[in-house]
C-alpha cells in the first residue's frame, strides 16, 4: 500500500513536470524571442522620419520591415528553435492516458465476459546512443546558422538600398546639371538675338545654338524617365510610393588600409553561417551513427481502474532493451550519406572563405579607383568652369566665335555629369566595400 502511494506521488510529479516543460517553457521562450526581436535603433530611426526627408539609414530601416526575404530568414530561425524543442521532447518523459475495454463471448456461455482497464502510462527513453543530445546540439547550431544567414541577408539588402538611394540622388543631380546648361543655352540664344539685331552675329550661330538646345532637351526627357525608374526601384525596396530623400551634402569618407577590411573576412556572417552548417552536419553524423547502438526504454503504467488479472496490482513496469543486430545496410547508408554531407559542407566553407577575401579585395580596388577619379574630376570641373567664364568674356570682346563658346559649354556639361556620376559611384563603392567586409549600419 505504501509503495502504491509513493508511485502515485511520483506520477503526479511527473505529470506536473511535463506540463511545465511542454507548456510554460515554450511560452517563456516565445517571450524571450519577442524581446530579442524588438526594433533596434535603425528601425526607431524610420519611425521618426514620416514627415522628414529620408536618409540612407531611414530608407534601410523601412526596407528591413518591407523585405519578404528577411521575414523568411526570421521564420527559418523559428523553425530551428522548433527543432530544438522536438529534440528536447525525446528526452522528456511521455505521459498519456489510456482506457481499454474487452468483450468476449464463448460458445459455452450465453453471456459475454467484459473487462476493462484505465491507466496512466509513463514512458521514458533511457539510452538511444546519445542521439537526442546530438540533435539538441545540432538544433542550436542550426539556429546560429540561420541567424548569421539573416544577418548577411540584411547586409546585402543594405547594398541594394544604398545603390538605389544614391542612384536617385545621382539622377536628380544630373537633371539639375542639365537644366543649368539649358538655362545657359537659353541665355546664349537671347544674347545672340541681341547681337544679331546689332549686326554683330549671324543667324547661323543662333540656329546652331538652338539645335544644341533641342538635343539637350531630349537628354533632359531621357534623364527624367530614368529618374522615374530609379524612384520606383527605391519605392519597391522601402514600401513607400511617395517620399523625399536627402543626402546630397554627404562628404566622401576616408578609406583605411585594405588589410583592416581584409581582417574582417573570417567574421563575415556568411562565413560564420557556413561554419555552423559544417558543425551541424557533423552532429548529424553522430545522429546517424547512433543507429548502431542499443536503445533502452522504460515504461510504467498506473491503473486507476482494472478488472483484468491481476486485479490486486495498481501498476506495472517494463524495461525494454533493443540491440540492433542486422537491419540490412540502412544505417550504414545513412552514416555514409551524413559523412558525405559533412565533407560537402566543409568544402563549401573553404570556398566561401576564399571568395570573401577576393570580394573584399575587388571592392577595395573599385572604391579606391572611384575615390581617386572623383578627386581628379572635381579639379576638372573647376578648370572647365573657369575656361567657360574666360571664353564668354573673350566672346564679348570678339576674340572667339560662338562655336568656341558652345564647344567649351558642351565640355563643361560632359565633365560635370561625369564628375556627378563618379561622386555617387564612389559612395556606392564605399558601401559595397563595407558590406563586403561584413559591416552594416
Amino acid at each position: 500500500m505504501e509503495s502504491s502511494i509513493v508511485m502515485k506521488k511520483r506520477i503526479v510529479q511527473t505529470v506536473f513536470f511535463a506540463f511545465v516543460v511542454l507548456f510554460l517553457f515554450p511560452a517563456v521562450l516565445g517571450a524571450a524571442d519577442a524581446a530579442l526581436r524588438q526594433p533596434q535603433s535603425v528601425s526607431d530611426t524610420a519611425a521618426k522620419t514620416d514627415d522628414q526627408p529620408l536618409t540612407l539609414p531611414a530608407c534601410y530601416a523601412l526596407a528591413l520591415k518591407q523585405s519578404e526575404l528577411i521575414a523568411v530568414d526570421a521564420e527559418l530561425i523559428k523553425q530551428a528553435e522548433a527543432h530544438f524543442l522536438q529534440a528536447l521532447g525525446t528526452l522528456l518523459p511521455q505521459v498519456s492516458f489510456s482506457r481499454a475495454e474487452t468483450r468476449q463471448k464463448t460458445d459455452m456461455s450465453s453471456s459475454s465476459d467484459r473487462s476493462f482497464e484505465q491507466k496512466i502510462v509513463f514512458q521514458q527513453t533511457l539510452f538511444s546512443g546519445f542521439k537526442e543530445f546530438a540533435a539538441m546540439s545540432g538544433s542550436q547550431l542550426e539556429k546560429r546558422q540561420r541567424e548569421h544567414e539573416k544577418r548577411r541577408a540584411e547586409q546585402l539588402l543594405l547594398g541594394d538600398v544604398s545603390d538605389a538611394f544614391y542612384l536617385v540622388l545621382e539622377i536628380r543631380e544630373d537633371l539639375r546639371i542639365l537644366e543649368l546648361i539649358q538655362k545657359a543655352l537659353t541665355e546664349r540664344i537671347d544674347e545672340l538675338n541681341v547681337r544679331e539685331n546689332l549686326g554683330k552675329s549671324r543667324a547661323s550661330e543662333i540656329a546652331t545654338t538652338q539645335t544644341q538646345l533641342y538635343v539637350l532637351e531630349d537628354q533632359i526627357e531621357s534623364v527624367r524617365n530614368q529618374e522615374k525608374i530609379a524612384h520606383e526601384l527605391l519605392a519597391f525596396l522601402i514600401g513607400r510610393t511617395e517620399y523625399e530623400i536627402t543626402g546630397t551634402s554627404e562628404q566622401l569618407p576616408l578609406l583605411t588600409l585594405e588589410s583592416e577590411y581584409a581582417a574582417r573576412a573570417a567574421s563575415r556572417s556568411d562565413v560564420l553561417a557556413a561554419d555552423y552548417a559544417w558543425q551541424l552536419d557533423k552532429k548529424r553524423v553522430q545522429v546517424a551513427r547512433s543507429g548502431f547502438f542499443p536503445q533502452v526504454d522504460l515504461g510504467v503504467s498506473y491503473y486507476t481502474h482494472r478488472t483484468s488479472a491481476p486485479t490486486d496490482s495498481d501498476w506495472t513496469s517494463l524495461l525494454t532493451i533493443t540491440v540492433p543486430i542486422f537491419e540490412g545496410t540502412t544505417t550504414y547508408g545513412e552514416v555514409k550519406e551524413a559523412v558525405s554531407r559533412s565533407r560537402e559542407s566543409e568544402l563549401l566553407l573553404r570556398r566561401v572563405t576564399r571568395s570573401v577575401s577576393q570580394d573584399i579585395h575587388d571592392a577595395y580596388v573599385n572604391a579606391q579607383s572611384a575615390f581617386a577619379r572623383t578627386e581628379i574630376l572635381k579639379k576638372a570641373v573647376e578648370s572647365a568652369e573657369r575656361s567657360y567664364d574666360l571664353q564668354t568674356q573673350d566672346y564679348k570682346l570678339n576674340m572667339v566665335n560662338n562655336l568656341d563658346v558652345l564647344t567649351v559649354l558642351q565640355s563643361l556639361e560632359n565633365i560635370r555629369r561625369t564628375y556627378n556620376h563618379m561622386l555617387y559611384e564612389s559612395k556606392r563603392a564605399y558601401w559595397q566595400l563595407r558590406i563586403a567586409a561584413g559591416e552594416s549600419l
